[in-house]
């Protein structure tokens, strides 16, 4: 018999972690609402527990809650009453910052903090279909793997504590600002006849806008710092300016899009005109005195 994993939070995510965990370990379930605790004590596995202190007899606690404050709050009730070398992993979506502080809320007693960022949804979990993006120690990350593999197949781990939750925020970042870009990019193809799907099916190419930014100007030429020949930042920005005129035309709102025209703009004006367009991760690393390239 395996021994029993805590479990904080049994909101919609926690409740599909319950009954992931429950396949594999002894589950101790809590959340403030005991409704929901009493509803997952119906689950063969699962055991209610009296309060968020009481999962302290679990030697991995598992954290499923909706704010840092709320995981900064259950840390606080149950760190005290584990035993020194337990661990509490944060599956919560939170900043490195928030998991900093949670990992200096219970080093005084000797429990380690795991952050594994659940980069899928509800119905991905439920299925067992997850992706893990985990941040911290490498011995903690090997003695959760066993506790990791019961909750998803797919794990990457990122680097010391808090790059798992970065990499998720950035990852949400980049995705809710596609999702501004793409409403413009349909609004200006409805306004000019352009199929809404069959221009989605262009954007789809590997070839196309949305795919290659990544594929081709991020991997091969900003990671190592390669900005000779390629496009011209220059050309960039002249296409950019057609967009604009081309969404002014039609009465079109830009906010992503115009934003982004300012960055062609100042690297043109900083001399990167004859670059590659990728050239504009050079602002950042000015601007942050950290380099992006893999560059030595």
């Amino acid at each position: 018999m395996r021994s029993p994993v805590g479990l904080c939070g049994l909101g919609n995510m926690g409740s599909a972690i319950a009954r992931r965990l429950r396949e594999t370990y002894p589950v101790l379930a809590y959340d403030l609402d005991p409704a929901r605790t009493a509803t997952a004590a119906e689950l063969d596995g699962v055991t209610a527990a009296e309060s968020a202190a009481a999962l302290a007899e679990a030697e991995t606690v598992v954290l499923s809650l909706p704010t840092p404050a709320a995981s900064a709050q259950a840390a606080a009730a149950i760190a005290p009453g584990m035993r020194p070398g337990s661990l509490i992993v944060e599956t919560s979506t939170v900043n490195p910052a928030d998991m900093h502080r949670l990992r200096e809320l219970c080093a005084p007693h000797g429990v380690r903090v795991l952050d594994a960022a659940i980069l899928s949804g509800v119905a991905q979990m439920a299925a067992g279909t997850s992706t893990l993006l985990i941040g911290g120690d490498e011995e903690d990350v090997a003695r959760a793997r066993p506790l990791l593999d019961a909750l998803a197949p797919r794990q990457l781990v990122l680097g010391g504590i808090g790059a798992g939750m970065a990499a998720k925020v950035i990852n949400n970042a980049v995705a809710h600002a596609v999702m501004v870009v793409l409403a413009e990019a349909g609004a200006m193809a409805a306004a000019t006849g352009v199929s809404e799907r069959r221009l989605a099916e262009l954007l789809a190419d590997p070839e196309a806008g949305l795919t290659r930014p990544l594929t081709h100007r991020f991997l091969e030429r900003v990671l190592p710092g390669d900005y000779e020949g390629g496009m011209p930042t220059a050309a960039a920005r002249k296409d950019s300016t057609l967009a604009l005129a081309l969404a002014q035309d039609a009465g079109i709102p830009l906010f992503a899009i115009q934003a982004c025209h300012s960055v062609y703009e100042i690297a043109v004006g900083g001399g990167l005109g004859r670059q590659d367009y990728a050239s504009i991760a050079t602002l950042w690393e000015h601007w942050t005195g950290r380099p992006i390239s893999e560059k030595e």
